[in-house]
């Protein structure tokens, strides 16, 4: 079973990249957006406990952090599909605001047509965090860790840490 399923992932994901890769094709050789369009951007950014932006249009930015680093998103942006890791993502609105928010894990996906979903694991405010547990949990993490049975332990363990460790940067305020 446990082969049929790597098969099935594999197979998947081959067909995720033909198909990013055939509308990356079919949008290469569009025109290029105009200048002052970024209010093109159609956003979504929902966790599985809230929707905190529904298909708005006011958003001119979002900064996320992904396996390979931060990224920028902007209206036309190229589409892809990554993975998200714990951190701060930034939203900057038309109107000048700018949001943060905590997210543990997730995924964006940037479609050709400007339009963008951020799905988090769990997400809050920045503001919401407290410090004093975020160190807590940390530290409860790597104690946790010291004493793992095994690799599988070890894995989960590490995964808390890593993510405790953004927290506490993102309550600090020392995630720019």
């Amino acid at each position: 079973m446990a082969l049929n399923i790597a098969r099935f992932f594999i197979a998947s994901r081959s067909n995720v990249f033909r198909i990013m890769s055939t509308r990356t094709q079919a949008t290469a050789t569009a025109p290029a957006p105009t200048a002052g369009s970024t209010a093109d951007m159609v956003f979504t950014f929902a966790s599985p406990s809230e929707v905190f932006y529904n298909q708005a249009k006011n958003v001119r930015q979002v900064d996320i952090p992904t396996m390979s680093g931060n990224m920028g998103i902007l209206a036309h942006h190229v589409p892809i599909l990554g993975v998200l890791k714990p951190g701060v993502v930034s939203v900057f609105e038309a109107d000048g605001n700018t949001k943060r928010f905590f997210v543990s894990s997730g995924s964006i996906a940037v479609h050709p047509d400007s339009s963008v979903q951020l799905l988090a694991e769990e997400a809050t405010l920045v503001d919401n965090l407290d410090t004093k547990a975020c160190q807590d949990a940390l530290s409860d993490a790597q104690r946790r860790l010291g004493s793992a049975k095994d690799d599988k332990q070890k894995a989960e363990f590490q995964i808390e840490i890593d993510c405790a460790e953004a927290a506490v940067k993102a309550s600090s305020g020392a995630f720019q």
